[in-house]
Formats: structure tokens, sequence, C-alpha cells
């Protein structure tokens, strides 16, 4: 049903350490301050209670005290991200060879984005059973954006600012923005619904492990038939995708303008990219870019894996796919020297035309382009 993607040649250049041991530098406190959104973009939700972990310093002993136990949890923090994307990246040699391929120019040191997750929003399953991992460690949640044609809500959350001078690439650097969709369950087809819900109710309280499940690349629900995958697939690609791929990883996003090389210029990284025999999303073009200008964004076509249903029936099913994103300067900045340029000088949040378009990179359309 769906296509393949090629498998690529390159040398495994940009490697990770090993999920069982990993190792990680002295990064600053991990300290969820909460920080106004930037100019032109409004936080949801304040008002709600958030959880965080706090910091009160009565002497110098106690904060040594503390801050070893908030590095302790920024230690696991990462770890858990580091499995969730040892996960990705052994069910997807393309994001695997991209990202190799972009640390071989010059040692590239990657930063990461946002990471992306799908959800189904029904029984406690959608948005909020991953977004209490994130706020636990911190994160904010930040605006709300909807995708009424293809029934989908989303949240993004922002790291803890202190997070974001961490020395490192990848899950070692600063840490990225979470991305977190769900499909509105209740506006879906009865025939798709009960499908839904027949997995989700059956897996308990498997919502409480999400976090647990992405790192581990289980579902937390029993595989389904294959002709339930069929069922949602014929109504809504992303439902067949989040059946087959639970809380999995759905896409990582390259932050081109914090690469050192021309790279950094996502026009060029395209070419790049494309040169090397890759394929991008064309949903829209190429390049996806907000009304605004200041936020650019691509992506490759998803990975495909051979699954094997509950009835024994074994097919190619979509995997996930590698983002690009590029912030320029805010207006009100622009004038910056190169070098004082921060993250939060540029623009932040996404775009719902942009990511509309970017959830296409798992769409069968899109999947049957690959080798043509």
């Amino acid at each position: 049903m769906f296509a393949s993607t090629k498998s690529s040649t390159l040398s495994p250049l940009f490697s990770f350490p090993p999920t069982s041991a990993p190792s990680f530098p002295k990064f600053m406190n991990f300290l969820p301050i909460k920080q106004p959104s930037s100019p032109g973009y409004s936080a949801l939700g304040s008002s709600n209670p958030r959880r965080t972990l706090s910091v009160s310093c009565t002497s110098p002993s106690q904060h040594a005290s503390q801050r070893s136990s908030i590095q302790g949890g920024e230690a696991f923090f990462r770890g858990v991200l580091e499995s969730m994307q040892s996960v990705y990246l052994n069910r997807n040699p393309t994001a695997k060879a991209i990202l190799d391929l972009v640390h071989s120019v010059d040692n590239n040191s990657l930063c990461y984005d946002h990471l992306a997750f799908r959800t189904f929003g029904v029984h406690g399953y959608g948005i909020d059973s991953m977004a209490s991992f994130f706020l636990d460690y911190g994160y904010i949640q930040q605006e709300e954006l909807r995708f009424p044609a293809k029934k989908l809500r989303a949240l993004w959350f922002s790291p803890p600012a202190d997070s974001r001078a961490s020395i490192g690439s990848g899950i070692n650097g600063p840490l990225p923005r979470i991305f977190i969709s769900e499909l509105l369950v209740d506006q879906m087809s009865p025939q798709t619904q009960e499908v839904i819900r027949k997995y989700t109710e059956s897996s308990g309280d498997g919502k409480k492990y999400a976090a647990l499940a992405s790192s581990l690349g289980h579902l937390t629900w029993d595989k389904p038939l294959y002709s339930e995958f069929q069922q949602l697939a014929s109504e809504s690609e992303y439902a067949a995708w989040t059946l087959v791929n639970g809380y999995a990883l759905n896409h990582v996003t390259i932050s081109t303008h914090r690469l050192k090389t021309h790279l950094k210029d996502i026009k060029k990284l395209n070419q790049f990219i494309e040169h090397s025999g890759f394929r991008l999303n064309s949903e829209g073009g190429v390049l996806k870019v907000s009304p605004d200008g200041l936020l650019l964004q691509s992506s490759t076509v998803a990975d495909s894996r051979s699954f094997q249903f509950s009835d024994g029936k074994t097919e190619s099913v979509p995997c996930s796919y590698i983002e690009f994103a590029e912030r320029l300067v805010l207006s009100q900045y622009k004038n910056l020297p190169d070098t004082e340029v921060k993250e939060f000088h540029r623009r932040d949040g996404f775009e719902v035309a942009s990511a509309d378009k970017i959830f296409e990179s798992t769409s069968k359309e899109q999947l049957s382009r690959v080798g043509s």
C-alpha cells in the first residue's frame, strides 16, 4: 500500500552514544523559568497550574544540593529523549543518513528545533498523555493550532530557558521545542471511531506510559488487523500512521540557522539533500514559508517499514521523516550583529498552513513518489 524509501549507502558519520550507557556533558541548571512568549505569540492556558521543577535557595549548601539533584533529573530526561531518538534512527535509515551527511560537512554540530509526536484524542490518549512528561520537566505550553480539514489539533511546548544554553549536538544540545498533535476522534466516521476506541480501550492505563512507550518503541495497545489499518487509512492517513506507530517520534527537526556552514541557509540545505539522492516533501512546494516570511520549513518523505498485523499479514507501512527549519531574526532585532543574535531574537512558534503540508510527509501520495 505504501512504497518503500530508497535505502542509503552513506557511512554512519553522525553517531550517538548507546542508550544503555549515555554520556552527558555537564549542563547548566535545568530550571523551568517561565518566560514571556515571543512577539506576536500569546501562550494559551496561562491561568492553568503547570507542572514545574522549583528550587528554593536558602543557603549555599542547600543550593548546591538541589542543583545536583536537578542536574541528575536532566540527565534522566535527556536519556529518555535519547532512547526515543534511538528507536527513531533504527526505524528510519533516511533520517540517520541525513544526520550523518549534514554532520560530515565541516563537522557540523546539529541542534534540534523540535520533536513531534502524534496521538489519538480519545480516552486520555491525546496530547495530554505525552505532554505530561515534558511539563514535569519544566516545559511551558504555548499556542494551539487547528487543522480542520485533517480533523487535528496540536499544541507546542517551549523548553526551559536555561536549557537553550546547553552545549552539544542533537539530544545533547539545546533542548528542542515539542510539537504534539491529536486526531479529533469524535469527528471521524463511526467505523473509524470504533477501531480507534477498540485499541485505546484495550490498552488499559497505557496512556500513563506514553513517554515510556516512545522510548521503547512499543505500542501500548495490541497490533491491529490489516483490514482495520486499511479502514483508518481510507479516511485519515494520520489515524492509520498512529495506529501502527503509536507514540513513536514522528519526526525530528534540524535547526538549520544553527549550522556553522553554508548549509545554514535552508535553500542550500534542500539542494544539498536532493543532490545527495533524497526526496523532499513536495506538497505545497518543497520550501514552506510562513506569511511573515520568517519561518522556513522543509522535510523528507517518510521511510517505510515492514509491519506484521495481528492476522499474520505483513505489509509496508509509513514510518517517520526528518524536517528542517530556519527561523529568521525578528524585525525589531534585524540590526543586531550576527554574533549577538540569540534564539529568542528569532521567529518562534509554528505556522498552521506550513505544518499542514509537513503532515503530508507520511502520506501515500508522497511515499509513492519515492524512486519515481
